[in-house]
């Protein structure tokens, strides 16, 4: 019988370790749809960002010695290193042993769960995620992070800022603008944005705690987000 693909999330840090600590039902909870979607059928790789814990560390070293953009991505990679075991460990015998550091290398596993995380500075682990997809022959990318829509302009700065439903890449490109700031908070990675538009990749945002809107997202569903194609 012919296997599932895998599908591919990138799962922002700040939604499995927020910045107000550990939220452990939704840990459980979390836990819990992704594997009664393995008991489907359906497998996964979940690419783990460093959220707001990479942005501790970037700031707290920041204040003492200046670093270089390089440094700072390297401080951040390692971030999502400890994420990505931490979510790893969660998911005990359903994952491959080891959590992806390379997201270009060819993996052989029979598990359900791949485990991903930081590679190279100059980006984020959204485009680890797009490399991913482009490994393993995947035509969507699930970004899942704490905002609902994608907006035109920043809603915490802009209170008039409008919610997109469906958005070109050429749109979004304009939106996150086309360089990488280490720990930026923008919707989607420029360097990620530029590639899954080169591979006419489909990108569906959702709020990640909203674990409802997520199970559709998954199963293929209509539901709330942005879609960017």
């Amino acid at each position: 019988m012919k296997k599932i693909p895998y599908k591919i999330l990138s799962v922002g840090g700040s939604i499995i370790i927020p910045k107000e600590g550990f939220d452990i039902e939704f840990l459980k909870n979390f836990r819990a749809l992704i594997l009664a979607e393995v008991n489907k059928g359906q497998r996964f790789i979940l690419v783990i960002g460093g959220g707001a814990t990479c942005r501790a560390y970037q700031s707290a070293a920041g204040q003492v010695v200046p670093l270089t953009n390089i440094e700072l991505d390297q401080l951040g990679i390692y971030t999502t290193h400890f994420n990505a075991e931490f979510v790893r460990l969660l998911f005990g015998a359903v994952a491959h042993a080891e959590i992806v550091k390379n997201p270009t290398k060819k993996i052989k596993t029979a598990k359900a769960v791949i485990i991903g995380a930081g590679w190279k500075p100059g980006c984020s682990t959204d485009n680890d995620a797009v490399l991913l997809a482009k490994n393993f022959g995947a035509k969507e990318v699930i970004n899942l992070s704490n905002i609902d829509y994608v907006y035109d302009s920043d809603p915490k700065l802009n209170p008039g800022a409008k919610k997109l439903e469906q958005v070109s890449w050429k749109q979004l490109r304009q939106i996150v603008g086309s360089k990488w700031t280490p720990g930026a908070n923008v919707p989607f990675d420029p360097s990620a944005a530029k590639l899954a538009e080169k591979l006419r990749l489909k990108v569906s945002f959702v709020k990640g705690t909203d674990l409802s809107e997520v199970a559709k997202v998954i199963r293929g569903q209509e539901c709330r987000g942005t879609v960017i194609c």
